[in-house]
């Protein structure tokens, strides 16, 4: 993308009257020589002007004139009004305006004689302004002074000579600078410019300091004037020194002053030593090394040097001396070298005392500028590096070690800033090294880089700043230097693309990688013939495109994404020629050749490099097919509609994205988007419709763009056959565009699916913003085939429930022809205006908004107001609408229309608001009051309220507006504010609350029964004397009004009416210009400055005062809009607000107690988005004052005290925990917040040992939102994921506080722990402390010198796994593991083990023991997962375990840690692959299997088997180890003999946990082993256990588990099933399977696991004898069972297993020729299996459109044959082939008729063709009703499908059948279509006037219902 720069804005010159007179006075004298003249004319002319470009003109033309003089012409006068002149208007212009630029050059270009004269003029001009300036002058004069220095050699002249003048004005500006900056607090906006002036003065006075260093030095020197400059010298430096101190400036300010007073002292002490040593002083902040500084210099820095001054002061100054200092050369003396090495250690010190994300930005940013200026030290040419410097610099030195951790610890920092800072350092640091010892050239001989990069490669993948680091070695040191080291890294990097936080990261170094390998490669063959090219190009294939095209064809869909995104293209881009590669290589296996499931396979791998190479320029267009012929047309239409949506959108993507928008389409191009287009308009993802509109949007501005060029190519081509096949061109482009309209519009009809229509409304807006519906002349001319019918249809989705087909539809209507949308016909209008108005009042919250939509689009009609009027005078309302001018233009009658919807809504909630002040029960059943301010919020959106033209009438509207809000909520709030809005109005203690409800609570006195929660009530309308008169049955005809209400339904129109009350004002505030008074200046407006205050004041009462979240999260919104405008108002009065505000919500909250009005429950209900709101309209760039005050406040309230434990203490410490709370999660505040998170973690913690639960719950809140904040977002179920987890020293980096403060903790819970007394002690905050620190883990790169290393915690952690309380041992062990560094794994486990009993004895303590085996696991299984290699040889682990093996038998009496020990033993023996080596693990195992042996598993002695607590995880425990030994790798533990003996015992043990696990087993190493026969482990004594436990277990779990494992032994063909030795036939098991399928409704896994077992075995019966089949009794109820699976209202499970049933079946049983199920059986699977592919379940639709694989090649098709197609394509073909089946069959009347019964619906949708009065008032009760449950399918698209096909297969019936054949069946269908399709007309005829708007659901159901009658009789009749 091309940005243009900016371009300076011209102004023309702007002087006063006087002095313009005067200028043109001087240079109109008469005489002088000519060139002289000539120039005075020109100058003249052009001040007489006030165009700025010709202005420009003529000072370019004075300029050359000047430049032209002679020295023999001079005319003094003249000559010098022509020089002032000049100097005059180019001091007075602003800054940037190029007519001061053309000044310059006109000055600048003089002649050398004149020179001197214009110095002298300019500098009088400067001069003179500089001397007596208003404070309003300073920046514009700063400007000025900068502009002469700005490549202006005469201005630099000027500053030169008038050096102290200008000096003395900046100090002067400074100071006012600092003075006004001190009164400003809480005005942001004020406050932030004056810091941008500030920044330019500071800045300025360094730009001519440095240019004038010469002529300082010569002043400092020279005698007369020395003091008078050294005092200026002096004061700047004293204001760069307040700056520097004063934490009120930004950093960008104070930075730039350390600069300034660095440049200073070198400018007053020169080059020598002596700079060194006072800015070495200067950093160590002490008086030592300034004895040869000036004493005023001295005297003005000792602000610097207090040992109070700021932190930042030092970094400030470390930026400044390596900026201002030049550090290349040979040193002057030993202190430059000194200052050097001590920049590092200060900004080290400061890394670890410094909190905010921005200064650790700075530091990151100076560490990295300070490895510049040292390498500059060693690069330049010079002596020898001095020793020191040498060491200090070189690879493994103590500073290398410290910014090397420094860059461990920063390298995942959240600042990207930082993150890209912290590489450059470490690039920098290799190449100081490399500089330091430039005898080692290669890396491998080089031992500290050798050392790095394995401990680099060692780090975890999840280690994002490991991949930067990586990428700096391959730059250095080539990518061989890596791969040698790791040859798995390209694969290695490619499995985590599929992460989205890593992707980028991988595949940078990725390209880093392959990019640096060819070039090392095709260097090391040399410029050698085409053989050795073709070598090493076959080799980097080998490592780069190979493991990528595995990854293509095999991996999931989901992590194949970001290889598109970021690897591929840049693959490509690197080696365009490994296309062809690639193409050849997935087109060797056959293309159509299927991945694992779920992954995209050879085709959609094949489209995904096309796609890439195309979108990189990288395929050829040419003349011979597509794309080079490098693939069949066939293959990409199989690739437009396969199953896998990624497959289908790359094809898409290939055919769509070209690398030259003008590129022509083909038709063919456009024959594949035809292909495409209709199956794939209906998608659920969102994700795919996005990429889908956007890949269409490519297409059709390629077809826009090559459109213009055809036709400037028309109008210059002169060769006739060119022409032609231009014009032809072009007409296919007609074509395809209007083929293309008339399909996006015809699918919108009534019951089209929300997904269809947001496709094809999306893509139409996209074709009238690219082509315009317009009905000018136009090539393409779309307007005419859009109908009157398609634009009503378009007005009608405008109702739909989905508010983005709403917005969409109501854009496109505005690009459609006038003509056919119709809204300018007054019938037309109004009826669709009584409709808005009508919806404007509807008790569905939903059709208010289209109600707005409405309006806005007849907002655009002229006769709007005649229309208004017509309404008005119908409901009996005064209103006048405004009177609109003759030939008023769009702007004003779209603002007069406005104008009049606003007053007549705002006329009609008027009245509506008066009637609700008297019964708002009556307003909630039939005019909810927030409809209507929800459309006057709407309307007003599109207003610019910049050009109004009624401005009065819109000042009195607003405050209309004001007060109706006010009085609204007056009427709404005593519900959402009383203290239980949720249910029925309770009586409310406060006395003013209850007297608002009173009249409320008359209207719904309960009884006392809870009735009113669950049944309507019906409310008398005349108000009697008796107000609790209620009826439960609707009194529709006594004339009067009824209304039904319930709880919800005024609970419902209180909180939204509150709401838009909320989003109006804010509205209201936000969007109209304020009318203010600003230094006797006044700015007209439409909203006072009172009436914004007040609004402020209204929301401060709501979000402290209401109770239902709804209402007061949606005042939040309108408060944030609010708090915006008064950031950026221009009143002063206004900007001090958010500041006062926030001091008196503070002031309550610590005062608060429970007779406060602030809400101390639910979570403090509006208080923290209260705070919120303020804080966030800070600006991010100032110095967040408000949020420093605030967060001190609130943190020291939220921290527990001694004296604080009365109520009226703990009120205030919960606010204080839920507001932090609040902020710590609000997003904006970002990473200002991060300072006061050490904090915030110490209330959470300590706030646990409060005895107050509310305070305890507040805390658990803050510590879980602090989680996130600190460690991430949670990335994936695995609560441990290393994701999000850290270091512990980037952690105590970047939180040092926590450091002592987690020790203590830990150190004190820990002391609690002692399991000795018997008596359970639970710290309180043990728990958070255990949590925290297991979200921690060493780094592999920490220094043993570290200062926060995490040993001293370790062992308090280990103490705390001896608690009685089994959770704390567990999360002790799991705190323990990230402690422990991977190499220390062996030593640590060692040890714990001993300290573990010998031999039972009398004190044992099982916590104790049960703790320390957790830890040892935990540790073990950590390794297992980490290390991926053995534990080192010696490691004493089995001796240690052998000799404790009493632990796992029956001498130990606690069954847990006899199950904890065995857990231990199965993780070293359990696995093939064992961490111990293999004579030790052998040893084990036999020791292990005589424990089993003699345990409870094998011996079955049922005394001993007592069910205990944690007797069930012992037996898990033996389970595992007899798992392993028995089932999953036998021949490692004693070979068969065991495994039928352990297995058996396995599945008979009586704890059906046991059996699960057993049975799991199985099934897992069956699915590994994946053969088709019995395997031989599976004896028979251990099938007839299996069919055993088939027959008779009880539990649904083991139960499904069984047959699963059955089905899979079966697959192999027919088992034998017997049942305690008595053989069953196969028809028994079949009936036994049949009566359990039908009978386990209650386990879906179970049901699932019966009708797959029972289908496979009636495939193999059908299978085995296809004639004699339909004998067998079970078949046709098998047939019923697998039908009612595939409803809509079964669960998932259910259908997905249904649809694998039936695609298996498919060959067998739904496409045999034989029909072994019977005609009218097969022909309702058919039907199940046709409902599936319209489920409203993706994965079902995906898993049924698969029986197009199964279905017999003959009978399909060739495009669908034996693809997987997507389920629209699969349904198409589908019915396809059940009409060639019947034929097949001989069946075709048959077929026929079932086919028009689909065709027509059920039975029962026409019994009431006439739907009865109460049914529709029953609908009303409920105000979110539930649609219908499908959203995906659509039965007008189906019914016109299957039409479509009876069509054809009716053509056969009639060419085949006698005549009469079925004509009774006929006779019976034509009947039932008559009486529907009359019926449903008749109740169409009866719904009031637009029904699609007023009764959406009833009118597309009528309708649907027609269509499908009068379907079903052009059927029928061309049947007869």
């Amino acid at each position: 993308m091309v940005v243009k720069k900016k371009t300076a804005k011209i102004e023309a010159v702007v002087l006063d009257e006087e002095n313009l007179h005067k200028l043109i006075a001087s240079l109109s004298v008469d005489g002088g020589e000519d060139g002289v003249r000539q120039v005075a004319q020109t100058l003249q002319s052009c001040l007489e002007l006030t165009e700025p470009v010709q202005q420009i003109q003529l000072v370019k033309k004075a300029g050359s004139q000047l430049e032209a003089l002679s020295e023999e012409e001079p005319d003094g006068a003249l000559l010098q009004a022509c020089l002032h002149t000049l100097s005059l208007v180019y001091t007075s212009l602003q800054a940037k305006n190029p007519l001061r630029r053309a000044i310059a050059s006109a000055l600048g270009s003089v002649p050398a004689w004149l020179q001197e004269h214009t110095v002298s003029s300019l500098s009088a001009c400067l001069s003179h302004c500089l001397s007596n300036p208003t404070t309003d002058q300073y920046p514009h004069l700063v400007d000025t002074i900068s502009a002469c220095l700005d490549g202006f050699p005469l201005g630099e002249r000027c500053i030169h000579k008038l050096l102290p003048e200008v000096l003395h004005f900046l100090h002067k500006g400074l100071s006012e600078y600092l003075h006004q900056n001190s009164g400003l607090a809480g005005r942001h906006i004020v406050q932030a410019q004056l810091m941008q002036s500030c920044l330019a003065a500071v800045k300025t006075s360094m730009l001519v300091i440095q240019r004038s260093q010469e002529t300082i030095g010569a002043a400092l020197q020279a005698e007369p004037n020395r003091f008078k400059l050294e005092d200026t010298m002096s004061s700047l430096l004293g204001c760069y020194t307040h700056i520097l101190t004063d934490e009120e400036f930004v950093q960008s300010v104070q930075s730039t002053a350390g600069m300034a007073a660095v440049l200073l002292i070198r400018s007053v002490m020169g080059r020598g030593d002596e700079v060194a040593s006072v800015v070495c002083s200067l950093l160590r902040g002490s008086a030592q090394g300034l004895d040869s500084a000036p004493q005023w210099l001295k005297q003005r820095c000792e602000g610097l040097w207090t040992s109070g001054r700021p932190p930042g002061v030092s970094l400030y100054l470390c930026h400044g001396a390596l900026a201002m200092l030049s550090w290349k050369g040979a040193f002057p003396g030993p202190r430059w070298e000194e200052l050097l090495l001590f920049v590092p250690n200060t900004l080290l010190d400061l890394d670890v005392s410094i909190k905010e994300s921005s200064t650790a930005m700075v530091v990151a940013r100076v560490l990295t500028l300070w490895s510049s200026a040292a390498l500059d030290c060693l690069q330049g040419e010079r002596l020898p590096c001095p020793p020191r410097l040498q060491q200090s610099l070189s690879g493994g030195s103590e500073l290398q070690q410290q910014l090397l951790e420094h860059i461990y610890s920063h390298w995942e920092h959240p600042l990207d800033g930082v993150r890209h800072q912290t590489r450059s350092l470490f690039r920098n640091l290799l190449l100081l090294h490399q500089h330091t010892n430039p005898s080692i050239s290669d890396p491998t001989k080089d031992p500290y880089v050798t050392e790095l990069s394995q401990s680099l490669l060692g780090l975890e993948w999840h280690m994002r700043g490991k991949y930067g680091s990586l990428g700096c070695l391959v730059e250095l040191f080539g990518a061989g230097y890596l791969l040698d080291i790791q040859p798995q890294l390209p694969s290695c990097l490619l499995g985590l693309m599929g992460d989205q936080t890593l992707a980028p990261y991988a595949s940078d170094l990725l390209e880093r990688l392959f990019v640096s390998h060819k070039a090392q490669l095709a260097s090391e063959a040399g410029a050698g013939n085409t053989t050795a090219t073709e070598d090493w190009m076959e080799r980097w294939h080998q490592t780069w495109v190979t493991p990528l095209l595995q990854v293509l064809c095999r991996a999931r869909l989901d992590q194949t994404t970001y290889i598109l995104d970021y690897f591929l293209p840049k693959l490509l881009r690197c080696s365009p020629s490994s296309l062809a590669h690639m193409v050849q290589a997935l087109q060797d296996p056959p293309p159509t050749s299927i991945g694992p499931s779920g992954s995209r396979g050879a085709l959609g791998a094949l489209m995904t490099c096309l796609r890439a190479a195309r979108a990189q320029g990288v395929v050829p267009s040419s003349k011979e097919g597509l794309w080079g012929g490098l693939v069949p047309l066939s293959l990409l239409q199989q690739a437009l509609v396969h199953k896998h949506d990624q497959v289908r959108l790359d094809a898409l993507g290939l055919v769509c994205e070209s690398h030259r928008s003008t590129e022509a389409l083909s038709s063919q191009e456009m024959g594949l988007i035809r292909h495409f287009l209709l199956p794939n308009l209906n998608s659920q993802s969102p994700g795919v419709r996005q990429q889908t509109v956007s890949l269409l949007k490519k297409l059709l501005c390629r077809v826009k763009d090559s459109a213009l060029l055809l036709q400037k190519r028309l109008i210059q081509e002169r060769e006739q056959e060119q022409r032609d096949r231009d014009e032809h061109t072009l007409q296919l482009y007609k074509e395809f565009l209007r083929w293309l309209c008339v399909r996006l519009l015809e699918v919108l009809l009534p019951g089209a699916s929300f997904s269809k229509c947001l496709m094809s409304l999306h893509l139409l807006c996209l074709l009238g913003e690219l082509f315009t519906f317009s009905t000018g002349p136009d090539v393409f001319a779309l307007s005419e085939v859009v109908t009157s019918a398609h634009a009503q249809n378009v007005l009608y989705c405008v109702a739909s429930n989905f508010l983005e087909v709403k917005q969409l539809a109501s854009r496109l209507l505005r690009q459609l022809p006038p003509s056919a949308v119709r809204l300018q016909v007054p019938e037309r209008m109004r009826s669709v205006l009584q409709a808005a108005l009508d919806l404007s009042t509807s008790t569905k919250p939903f059709d208010s908004v289209t109600a707005a939509h409405l309006l806005n689009l007849l907002l655009l009609q002229p006769d709007l107001g005649q229309a208004l009027l017509h309404c008005a005078q119908e409901q009996g309302l005064e209103f006048q609408p405004p009177s609109s001018p003759p030939q008023a233009s769009e702007t004003v009658m779209l603002e007069l229309n406005t104008l009049a919807v606003v007053q007549f809504l705002l006329r009609c909630l008027q009245l509506e608001v008066s009637r609700s002040e008297s019964s708002l029960l009556q307003a909630a059943a039939s005019y909810p009051l927030y409809g209507r301010a929800h459309c006057i919020t709407a309307v007003l959106q599109h207003l610019n309220t910049e050009t109004l033209s009624q401005p009065e009438q819109w000042r009195c509207l607003v405050s209309d507006l004001i007060a109706v809000c006010y009085r609204m909520s007056d009427v709404v709030s005593p519900v959402v504010q009383s203290s239980s809005p949720e249910g029925l109005i309770p009586m409310d203690t406060d006395s003013e609350t209850s007297a608002g409800l009173h009249r409320i609570l008359q209207e719904i006195q309960p009884r006392d029964t809870n009735d009113f929660f669950t049944r309507a009530r019906e409310l008398d309308t005349h108000q009697g004397d008796d107000h609790t008169q209620t009826t439960h049955t609707p009194s529709l005809n006594t004339g009067g009004e009824g209304y039904r209400v319930t709880a919800q339904m005024v609970l419902v129109c209180c909180w939204r009416s509150m709401k838009e009350v909320a989003m109006l004002l804010g509205q209201l505030c936000q969007s109209l210009p304020l009318h203010y008074t600003k230094d006797t200046h006044a700015h007209p407006g439409l909203i006072t400055e009172e009436q914004v205050e007040g609004v402020g004041l209204y929301f401060s009462l709501q979000l402290l005062q209401s109770r239902h979240r709804g209402a007061f999260e949606l005042a939040y919104v309108g408060f944030v809009r609010l708090t915006d405008m008064l950031c950026r108002s221009g009143s002063p009065a206004l900007q001090q607000l958010p500041a006062r505000w926030l001091s008196e919500v503070l002031e309550e909250v610590k005062s608060s107690d429970p007779s406060s009005k602030l809400c101390a429950t639910r979570r403090s209900a509006g208080i923290p988005f209260y705070i919120q709101a303020l804080l966030s309209s800070e600006p991010k760039s100032s110095s967040c004052s408000l949020l420093k005050m605030t967060m001190r406040e609130l943190t020291a309230l939220a921290m527990p005290s001694a004296n604080r434990n009365t109520d009226s203490s703990t009120v205030p410490q919960v606010h204080a925990l839920n507001i932090l709370r609040a902020l710590y999660r609000d997003t904006r505040l970002g990473e200002n917040i991060i300072p006061f998170v050490s904090d915030g973690m110490q209330a959470a913690v300590l706030g646990f040992t409060s005895p107050v639960w509310a305070v305890r719950n507040s805390s658990t809140l803050l510590f879980s939102t602090l989680i996130t904040r600190i460690f991430g977002v949670k990335k994936g179920k695995d609560e441990h994921s290393k994701k999000n987890r850290m270091t512990g020293r980037e952690f105590f980096t970047r939180f040092p506080a926590l450091y002592p403060f987690l020790l203590n903790q830990l150190e004190e819970a820990a002391a609690t722990v002692e399991s000795d007394s018997g008596h359970v002690k639970l710290h309180p905050s043990l728990f958070l402390l255990l949590l925290v620190l297991s979200r921690l883990y060493p780094s592999p790169m920490d220094g043993s010198s570290s200062p926060l290393g995490l040993a001293p915690f370790m062992p308090f952690i280990i103490r705390c796994g001896h608690s009685a309380v089994y959770r704390t041992r567990e999360m002790a062990a799991r705190a323990l593991v990230p402690f422990v560094l991977v190499t220390q794994v062996p030593s640590t486990v060692n040890a714990l083990l001993q300290e573990l009993p010998a031999a039972p004895g009398p004190k044992i303590q099982h916590n104790q023991i049960h703790g320390t085996l957790l830890q040892v696991l935990f540790l073990l299984r950590s390794y297992q997962t980490d290390s991926h290699r053995p534990l080192p040889a010696g490691n004493g682990i089995t001796e240690g375990l052998c000799q404790r093996m009493w632990l796992a038998s029956r001498q130990n009496g606690c069954v847990v840690t006899r199950g904890a020990f065995l857990d231990v033993l199965v993780c070293l023996c359990g696995l093939k692959i064992s961490l111990l080596d293999d004579s030790e693990v052998g040893d084990l195992r036999q020791e292990v299997l005589s424990v089993l042996m003699a345990s409870d598993l094998v011996t079955s002695d049922a005394s001993s088997t007592t069910p205990g607590p944690g007797n069930a995880q012992y037996l898990l425990s033996l389970a595992r180890v007899a798992l392993s030994a028995g089932v999953e790798i036998p021949e490692l533990w004693g070979g068969p003999r065991v495994t039928s003996q352990l297995l058996q015992c396995l599945l008979r043990c009586p704890l059906y946990e046991v059996r699960e696990l057993a049975l799991e087993g199985v099934l897992r190493r069956l699915q590994e082993e994946g053969t088709k026969r019995r395997p031989q482990w599976v004896d028979q004594t251990t099938l007839s256990n299996l069919t055993g436990l088939a027959l008779h277990e009880t539990h649904p779990q083991c139960l499904a588990n069984v047959l699963t494992v059955l089905g899979v032994l079966s697959s192999g063909g027919e088992l034998e099933w017997t049942d305690g030795g008595k053989l069953l036939s196969q028809e028994e098991v079949r009936l036994h399977l049949l009566a359990m399928a039908q009978n386990s409704s209650h386990s879906v896994e179970l049901h699932c696991a019966a009708l797959t077992l029972l289908s496979l075995l009636v495939v193999q019966l059908v299978n085995s004898n296809p004639q004699g089949a339909s004998a067998v009794a079970c078949l046709a109820q098998w047939a019923e069972l697998v039908c009612s699976c595939c409803s809509e209202e079964q669960p998932a499970e259910v259908k997905l297993t249904a649809a694998t049933v039936l695609v298996n079946c498919t060959a067998t049983v739904l496409t045999s020729p034989h029909l072994p199920l019977g005609l009218s059986t097969t022909v309702s699977l058919w039907r199940s299996l046709l409902t599936l592919l319209q489920d409203e379940d993706q994965d079902v639709r995906d898993s049924a459109s698969d029986f197009i694989s199964n279905v017999p090649a003959h009978l399909l098709r060739t495009d669908v044959s034996g693809v997987s197609v997507c389920p629209p394509v699969a349904l198409d073909s589908g019915v396809e082939l059940l009409c060639r089946l019947f034929e097949l069959w001989g069946q075709v009347p048959t077929g026929v008729l079932a086919l028009t019964e689909w065709l027509l619906g059920d039975e029962e949708a026409y019994d009431d063709a006439v739907p009865d009065e109460a049914s529709s008032l029953n609908e009303e009760d409920f105000l979110f009703e539930k649609g219908d449950l499908n959203l995906w399918a659509e039965p007008v698209q189906w019914a016109k499908l299957l039409h479509r096909h009876i069509g054809s297969l009716a053509v056969t019936f009639k060419q085949t059948q006698a005549p009469g054949i079925a004509v009774h069946q006929i006779h019976t269908l034509s009947t039932r279509a008559r009486a529907g399709a009359l019926g449903s007309q008749q109740a169409l005829d009866s719904l009031p006037g637009l029904p699609q708007f007023s009764f959406t659901a009833e009118h597309t159901r009528l309708l649907l219902r027609h269509q499908r009658a009068t379907l079903a009789l052009d059927v029928l009749e061309r049947l007869r």
